[in-house]
């Protein structure tokens, strides 16, 4: 999600309209916060490494996706997310490989960053909160009551 709402696609649209986009509330909170931003409801930024990263990790075999399913999931991804090009690389995760996604996150001025993942990343960076997808449904639900 980025500070800048002047750059979102539909500057109408409030980033916080959860209910309205109609996330279903038994789907896993990183399935939620997908629907989310595939229905305009929040900004989600990417780059071309996350780019390469989904469309590599989208293809691994133990998922068992079928191509129509892989395909179309790439085609939702490259069609409805903001990108965005870091131009300043960063040395921060405990894992280097997820370095990407906050430079992805500073080029966008990104609130929030949503990873399942929170031990590799530090808490905040340049502004950004590095926080679970469980953790945006709630402030979420917050600001929308």
């Amino acid at each position: 999600m980025s500070r800048d709402a002047n750059r979102a696609r539909d500057p109408g649209c409030s980033r916080y309209e959860y209910n309205r986009v109609g996330a279903a509330p038994t789907a896993r909170p990183s399935a939620q916060v997908v629907q989310l931003a595939l229905g305009g409801a929040i900004q989600l930024w990417i780059s071309g490494n996350i780019y390469a990263e989904y469309e590599e990790v989208i293809r691994r075999p133990r998922f068992r996706r079928s191509e129509d399913v892989i395909t179309g999931a790439l085609r939702a991804l490259r069609e409805k997310a903001y990108w965005v090009r870091p131009t300043e690389t960063v040395r921060a995760c405990n894992d280097p490989d997820d370095d990407i996604f906050l430079e992805c996150a500073q080029a966008a001025g990104a609130m929030y960053l949503v990873t399942g993942n929170l031990k590799h990343f530090p808490t905040s960076w340049a502004g950004t909160r590095i926080i679970t997808a469980k953790s945006l449904l709630e402030i979420m639900s917050r600001v929308t009551d």
